[in-house]
Formats: structure tokens, sequence, C-alpha cells
């Protein structure tokens, strides 16, 4: 009996005993033909071992029963089987699958890549989050065709995101964002780890579903959710030092001293002097910026759930400029029943920052290197100079430029402000391929600051002659300004989503719905008060009369309560996709939409596309080319509006009571400006067609389009007739303007073995910008690039046509009178003439625009073993910025080393140079220079530590990245990417300032657990 039981036993066991023991495993490798794979690679990480497929696919391997395969070959998708006793049959499937299988957003709805009609970028979350910078529109900057990113380093500050060319003078450029689903202007707010997918809508097939608002581009951005069937917390860790990646070297003390001698004609400075400030080292420090992230995420049979915090913090490289950004994320979804699933999302950042004026570069620019930042005495160094030609407290003034440093220990700023989005997304499946969706978002954002100023204080700092004394007794001894600002905008949109394949060949999807979004009232509350007490705990506006009923509203100086008015927007939208025998693709989508800023008569709007598509590889000819996996070819048109353009208003000027002949006469009120009841938004139609590719085994993707957009209403402001008795000019529908180019994407994908693969990657767009016609009308002059000297540099009148927008409008340098070293310019005629004979009406010229012809980006990367590598790049090509620092030089200002060097002279006739001067230069080509350049934008090292997935830490990766660490360009300057206020009539392209380029070096982590 004791042995039969034993024997029972054994036999029992003896499976476990074998599943745990390892044998020979055969089989076969074969494609979805049937044919044998050479070559194919199999692994068994259990057992440690692996092996190559023979010539016919055919492979043993010494592994357990049971135990997981990894099967992997080039140009095939790698599958896991669990090893079985017998012979294995094992499929792999073509690489280019799997691309067939990629999903792109697109409004209100998703599809697949490859049957989408338009052109589209889509970016990974690895693609945004690779440079560590604040803004997720600044790491894009070169990964996409078409799509101009102008960013400033400033903290906090807002990248300038062009799609398709410039396509309105005066209403709004940005593109729109929609961020799960809420329409909102900027995402400052967004903590770029949070997002997983970055799609960037480009041409009318795609953005008229988005009608008045889409004609500026749409970008899409979906944050992360929860996934997996366990808890997964991630933590990334990272911190960095950031330098200027450019400096401009100026004149030392006794270079200035020599070359101020000169532009005078005496002897006034010393050329032995005692001080050599270097004003751009005192104004700067090594600036330091971290970013602390930790996600927690999973997902359950019936929910799936991510959160996020994040907290970022940075010292600017500018003394006292410092920014924090904390947010939280938290995004669900709840499967309520088998048709049912709710989608909530909801986020929260606040942000503070200590601002500080950027006109401190531009002063340290310009102010003398001869004076110090302090006297002996302890006073703030002023441009005072005595008798022996030193800076002195006790001298005489010799400029009007202020101490740099002094500015900023007395600008004391704060702003504070807090942003909450969120939403609710209910799917519910009425019946098989037929889907009904509700959504709900809504944004809060809230925003104060205080701004104290020492008045008394500034002026003694500026003057070390003056007396505490001779302070005016009426002038306020300081002021303190607070500041309110809030909105709440929402976004409700209901929409059908129908699905089905009929007869096997024809799949139609249908989506129609509407939509209501509504941008609440915007209202900022701003009051200074004079003569508060200098202790910060008490900087309040509280009351205007204290406990004694003593009355102090005699102290404040300025009170502004704006509220601006609420815009309501309503729409219905309907799109058809179809596809044919899987090949011949039809997009059709219209959009009608009703805003409230438009008379009843104007209000509404309608928004047509419709795109076409074929695949060319799944006809008979092409399918069975080898190395030749995908052509689609595609082809779009359709309508677009921007509805962010100047509005009618209308102004009065109200009579006064006057008397003639002892009679008294009405009061009368006056009409300065008159309406155009036709205004409506702008409207942009753009024709596009493309191509997408990928050969040799989908290695080699890429795409090329091109595209001819025209607006034809763009909104201008209209002088109005001299008869009228009008003064003031009215926006109106009178110009036009063409964006014409092509865009270029091509990317290498290859994998040299299981321990090494590389890419690499580029895209070229090109685009021509031109303001092309305009009505019979006489425009009014916008004079914009204003230098802070009586001078300008831009211009948009009548005379701008076959002009891009944004140009400059300057007098043409012709060179340097050999005679006596006086500036040379052309006149109308083509003379040379010097700048007291020039017309300030008909010899100024368009010289360029500060937007580029050509912008392009370029990537390479390589991952050997646990190691990887990666490079971008980013460059532009055709545009023109202005040198508005250089062009100060009128009254003592410090110049550049350079020029000290050469200049004309008596004998020196021949410098290109003219010879010092201290009268204010006219705006000319002499201080215009190429914005050509090339920035390596972002260098990382990574190296993933080899753990295994059962431990606590289940990966680690520690990386280092070097951000901007080198240009090529032509400009003289700090940066030839100069955002500006980002308006091209503004001081967009004009260096004057302006916030420096910055080169970053980061060090930093990522667990998981």
């Amino acid at each position: 009996m004791k042995n039969f039981i034993f024997s029972f036993l054994a036999l029992l066991l003896l499976p476990t005993y074998m599943i745990g023991q390892t044998q020979a495993i055969k089989g076969k490798v074969v494609d979805g033909t049937g044919m044998g794979i050479p070559g194919a690679v199999i692994s068994a990480p259990e057992s440690r071992t692996t092996a190559d497929a023979d010539f016919d696919g055919n492979f043993t391997i010494n592994a357990k029963v049971g135990e997981s395969l990894k099967i992997s070959m080039l140009g095939f998708d790698a599958v896991s089987v669990n090893a079985t006793a017998g012979v294995m049959s094992i499929t792999l499937k073509e690489a280019g699958d799997t691309a067939l299988k990629e999903v792109v957003v697109i409004g209100y709805g998703t599809r697949k890549k490859i049957d989408n009609t338009s052109a589209i970028t889509s970016l990974k979350a690895e693609d945004v989050t690779r440079t560590k910078v604040l803004n997720a529109s600044q790491a894009i900057q070169g990964k996409a065709a078409g799509v101009q990113v102008t960013s400033s380093d400033a903290p906090g500050s807002t990248p300038s995101v062009v799609i398709r060319g410039l396509g309105t003078a005066l209403g709004g450029r940005n593109p729109l964002y929609i961020v799960d689903g809420m329409p909102t202007e900027n995402i400052n707010n967004i903590n770029t780890n949070d997002i997983t997918s970055y799609e960037i809508l480009k041409d009318a097939s795609s953005l008229a579903i988005y009608g008045t608002r889409a004609a500026n581009g749409v970008i899409i951005i979906t944050t992360k959710k929860g996934k997996g069937d366990k808890i997964s917390v991630e933590v990334e860790s990272f911190g960095g030092i950031r330098t200027p990646l450019k400096k401009v070297k100026m004149a030392d003390a006794n270079q200035y001293a020599s070359y101020s001698n000169a532009s005078l004609g005496t002897n006034r400075f010393s050329t032995n002097q005692p001080v050599n400030t270097n004003w751009f080292d005192e104004i700067t420090r090594t600036g330091s910026y971290t970013q602390n992230n930790i996600s927690i995420s999973g997902a359950s049979e019936n929910v799936k759930y991510f959160f996020s915090a994040g907290n970022y913090q940075e010292k600017a490289i500018l003394n006292g400029l410092d920014y924090s950004r904390t947010s939280f994320r938290n995004n669900n979804e709840f499967k309520l029943s088998k048709k049912i699933t709710l989608n909530q999302n909801f986020s929260f950042t606040a942000a503070n920052s200590t601002p500080k004026p950027l006109s401190a570069f531009t002063n340290a620019y310009k102010q003398s290197s001869i004076v110090p930042v302090r006297f002996a005495n302890g006073q703030y160094g002023a441009p005072f100079a005595d008798a022996s030609g030193v800076a002195s407290p006790t001298g005489t003034s010799f400029n009007n430029v202020g101490n740099p440093v002094s500015q900023l220990d007395f600008y004391n700023e704060e702003q504070r402000s807090i942003t909450l989005q969120g939403g609710l997304k209910l799917d519910y499946e009425i019946l098989e391929g037929l889907k009904f969706t509700s959504q709900f978002n809504g944004e809060y954002y809230t925003w104060k600051n205080y701004n104290f100023e020492d008045t008394k204080n500034v002026w003694l700092a500026a003057n070390p002659t003056r007396k505490d004394g001779d302070y005016s007794s009426t002038d306020p001894i300081n002021l303190l300004t607070r500041g309110r600002e809030q909105y709440f905008n929402w976004n409700l949109s209901n929409y059908l989503t129908y699905n089905k394949v009929f007869a096997k060949i024809h799949d139609v999807e249908l989506t129609a719905g509407i939509e209501t979004s509504v941008k609440g009232p915007r209202e900022k509350l701003v009051i200074t008060r004079k003569n508060v007490s200098p202790d910060s705990n008490y900087w309040s506006l509280y009351n205007a009369t204290d406990a004694k009923g003593v009355d102090y509203s005699g102290t404040v100086t300025n009170l502004q309560d704006i509220v601006f008015n609420e815009s309501k927007l309503a729409s219905y939208f309907g799109r058809f996709q179809y596809k044919l025998m899987d090949r011949y693709l039809l997009t059709g989508t219209i959009r009608r939409d009703g805003s409230s800023n438009f008379a009843k008569d104007y209000r509404w709007g309608t928004f047509p596309s419709v795109g076409l598509g074929w695949i060319m590889t799944k006809e008979s000819f092409l399918s069975d080319i080898k190395g030749v996996n995908l052509i689609k070819l595609r082809g779009s048109w359709g309508k677009l509006g921007n509805q962010n353009v100047p509005l009618n208003s209308q102004s009065y000027n109200s009579g006064l009571n006057s008397y003639l002949g002892g009679s008294i006469l009405y009061e009368g009120t006056s009409i300065t400006s008159q309406i155009d009841p036709s205004l409506t938004w702008e409207i942009t139609e753009e024709a596009s067609a493309g191509v997408d590719f990928e050969f040799l085994d989908s290695r080699l993707k890429g795409s090329f389009d091109v595209y001819n957009k025209n607006t034809d209403n763009v909104i201008l402001y209209v002088k109005p007739y001299p008869t009228s008795g009008i003064t003031t000019a009215s926006p109106s529908h009178v110009g036009e303007v063409s964006n014409k180019g092509y865009e270029i994407a091509l990317r290498w994908d290859d994998k040299i073995n299981d321990n090494l693969s590389y890419w690499v990657g580029g895209n070229f767009s090109h685009n021509k910008n031109e303001l092309t016609s305009l009505k019979n009308v006489s425009l009014s002059q916008v004079i914009g690039g204003n230098l802070g000297n009586g001078q300008d540099t831009k211009l948009l009148y009548n005379n701008s046509i076959g002009q891009p927008l944004g140009s400059f409008y300057l007098y043409e340098y012709a060179g340097v009178d050999p005679a006596n070293g006086n500036m040379l310019y052309y006149n109308a005629a083509g003379a040379k003439v010097t700048q007291d004979a020039l017309s300030a009406t008909t010899d100024k010229k368009y010289v360029g625009s500060i937007l580029p012809t050509s912008n392009y980006g370029v990537s390479l990367g390589l991952v050997y073993k646990n190691i990887d590598f990666s490079v971008d790049g980013y460059g532009t090509g055709g545009a023109k910025v202005y040198n508005g620092k250089k062009a100060q030089r009128f009254g003592g200002e410090n110049i550049e080393s350079s020029m000290t060097n050469d200049y004309w002279s008596s004998t020196n006739t021949t410098s290109q140079n003219p010879r010092p001067f201290n009268t204010v230069p006219v705006a000319s080509t002499y201080y215009m220079e190429s914005a050509d350049f090339f920035r390596i934008n972002n260098i990382t090292v990574g190296y993933k530590l080899p753990l295994k997935e059962d431990q606590f830490i289940s990966s680690c990766r520690i990386y280092l990245n070097a951000i901007n660490p080198f240009i090529t360009q032509k400009y003289s300057g700090f940066s030839p990417e100069l955002n500006g206020d980002g308006n091209p009539y503004g001081t967009q392209g004009v260096e004057l300032d302006a916030y420096p380029t910055l080169r970053s070096f980061v060090i930093g982590a990522n667990l998981k657990f």
C-alpha cells in the first residue's frame, strides 16, 4: 500500500518536475505567408539561453516547457510565446502592420493614421519630455515640419507658435490648444511629464472641424491615463544650471574713454580708468532650476486611475528673478456598465514669480564701464565724471542711462496665479457601432500681484548730487500697486459617432454634434496707493479711512476696474469619413459657428472641408514590390476662421455747456469713430496635397506636403473720409495675405542587432508670406518696432503690398563717407546722402522681415544595450533681426568692443564703421542683421540600470542633458531668436530689452516602482 501511494504521488509530481527542467524546444519562425524567416532570434530569459533560426526558419533552444520565449527579427514585430513540448510554429507580423494600427487624435475622435487624409504631426511623450524645459511647445521646436516655434528662456514665458505661416496682421496669431477636450489659450500650466500625445493639425481637412478658431492651426494635447493591472509609481527628479549661450563683448573702461573722447573731440575722459565694470556680469548669476515629479497609475476591471504631482523651481540668470510652479493632475476612467464609460480629469497649477525688468539687460549694454556699481561713499554709481575724467559722485553727467544694479534692487514685484482645469466625459454605446459622447470642461484662472516702488530712494540713487531735503514734499515717498485678474471659461459638446463596415469593403464613420463655448467676463482691478508703510507686512489697500475716521482716500493715485465682455460661441459640426476597399479614402467636414463678438446679421459662418486619400500600396501593381511598404497620396481643401480679431468700438466726446449772446447752447455729443456693421472673422482658404511613404521594411519613413493658404479678408484699420468729421480709424476687411510653401519630413530607423538600434531624422519647411492686396482704402499706419529713442523700425501701410508681414521699414545704409566718416544712406533716387538730407516719407524702404522663409530640424539617436544617446537640432533661414541695443549710441552710451578697434579716422579712412558720434542714429540697415542660425537644442545621454522587474525598483534610468549647448549664428547680438512681445509689428525681431538664450546642463533620474 505504501509503495502504491508513493508511486501515485510520484506520477502526480512528475509533470511539475519536468516543467522545471530545461529541454530542447524545437520550432519554426514564419512570416504571414508561411515562409521561414532566417536569422530570427529566439531568447529564453529565464533559462538564459538564445538561439538563431536557420535558413528555413527552424530553431532549437534549451528552455523550460511553459517558459516565455521572445522572438524578434528586424522588420518584424517581436512576440512572446510560451514554450511547448511539441514542434512550435511562430508567426511574425511585419513591422508595417503596427504602423497600420497607429492612431492619431483628431477633432472629436481618433483615426487610424493610415486612414487619415490630412496633414497631422503626431509627437509621442518622449519627444516632448526629452528636452527639460518648462513649456511643452518649446520642447517641440524643430520636431515638426511647417511649425515655427520662437521661444524665450525667460521663466514663465510663452513661446510663439506659427503653423504654416502668419495669416493675420493685427488678429490673434496663436494656435488653438485643446487639452483633454478643453479649448484654451496657452499651456503654461501643463507639466510636460503628464503629456501622452501632442498632435499638431496643420491643413484645412483636419482643422475645419474647429471652424472660427482654426485659421492659426490647432494643437491637441492628451494627458496620461491609468493602465496595466497593478499600481505603478514613477518618479523623476532633475536639476540643472543655466548660463547665457552667448555674450557680447563690450568696450572696457579705457576703450570707452578713447572712443568717447574721439566722438566729443576733447579729452573729457581719462584713458587710465581706475574702474572697469562689466555690467552684464553685475546683474546676472549662474541660473539654476530643478523639477520633481511623481505619478501613480494603475487599472482594474472597471477603473483606470492616474495621479501626478510636480514642482518646478528656477532661479533665473537675472538677479532676483525667481519662478516656481506646482502642479497636480488626476485623470480617472470609470466603466459604469458595459455600455457607459465616464472619464474625469482635473488639474491644478499654482505659479509664483518675482519679475524683474528686462530693460536691465539693455541698460547693462548701454551703461559705461567706467561707472562703478557703487561709489566709495556707498551711493549707487551714476554716469558722473569729475575734472580728471573718471567717474565721481561730485562730477557732471555724461549719459542718461540708469544703474542696472540699482534698477533691479529697487524693483520689488511679486505675481501669483492659479489655474484650475477639469471636465467630465460620458460615452454611451447606444448600440453596436453607435456611440453618444457628452463632454463638459471648465477652466478657472486667477492672478494677483503687487509692485512696491520706493520712489524717493530711486530719485536719490539716480543722481549722487541729490540730497534728502531736495525731494519735493508733494511727490509720493513710495507707491504700492495691487492688481488682480480672473476669468472662468467653459465648453460643452455633445456628439454622436457611428462606425460600421458594409459588405466588407465600405468602412463608414459619421460624427455629428453641437457645442457651446463661453469665455467668461474677464475682470481686472488695479489700485495704486502712495505713501504706504515701508514694512511689507502692512502693504495693504484696506479701507480709505483709519480707525479714527481719518480720511486716506487721497492716497489712492490710480484706480482701474475693468470688465471685458463675455464671449459666446454656438456650433454645429459634422464629419463623414469613408474608406473603400481599404485603399480609397474620403473625409468631408462641415462646421457652422455663431459668435457673439459680431453683429446679428454677421454672426454665423460655415466652414467646410474635404480630404481625399489613396493608399497606392494596396493596389496589386504595388503590393508585391519589395522594399515598398507604404505610399499614400492625399489632398484637401477647406475654409477656416479666425475670430480673435480687432472688434468695433464706438467712442463719443461729450460737449460742454456754453453761452452765445446770453443764450445757453444745448449739450452736444461728437461721434469720433465709425463702425463697420459687416465686420466678422477673417477667413482662410487652403488647398493642400501630400504623400506619406515607408520603404525598406518601414525603416525609411517620410512625408512631403505642399500648400497654398490664402486669407482674403484681413482686418486692418482704415482712415475715415476727411469730410466725415470722424477722426478715429476703424477696423475693416480690406487685406489679403498669402502663405505658400512645402514641407519635407524623413526618418530612418534601423536595428543592427538585439543590442544596437539607431535612428536619423530631419524635416525642412519653406514658406513664402506676403500681403498680396488691399482694397481701395487709405490705411491708418501701423508703426512698430519702437527703439525708445524716437526711431521706429516697422511699418504696415498701403505701400506694404508685396511684402511679408512684420517687414522692417528702414533707411538703406550706403557706407561711410571717406571724406569725413559720416554715415551715408541711399535716398529714393539711389543717391548717397547724409542723414540730414533724408526724407522721412519717401526714402525708407522695406528691407526684410522677421518671418523666416525656412525652418528645419534634425534628430539622431542610438540605443546600445542599456545606454541611450540622442541629439536634436533646429535652425531657420531667411529672417532678419534688428540690433536695437547697438542703435542706442547717441549720448555717452557704451559701445561694443569691436567698434573701438576699427572706426573711421583721419588715419583710417577705409573703415566700414563710421567715426565716433553722439547723435541719435536713424533706423537703418546698418543695424539690421541676418537671423539665420542653427542650434543644437538638446543632447541626451542616459543609462538604464540592469534591474529585474520583480524588484522594488523595477526600472532606474540616469541621464545627462545639455540644452542649447552650441549655436552657429551670423547675428552679432545675444540671440537671433527674438520673440519679444510676440507681435510682428511690435518688438518681435528687435533685440531691445530681450532675455538672452541660455545654455543648460541637467542631471536627473527616472525611477519606476
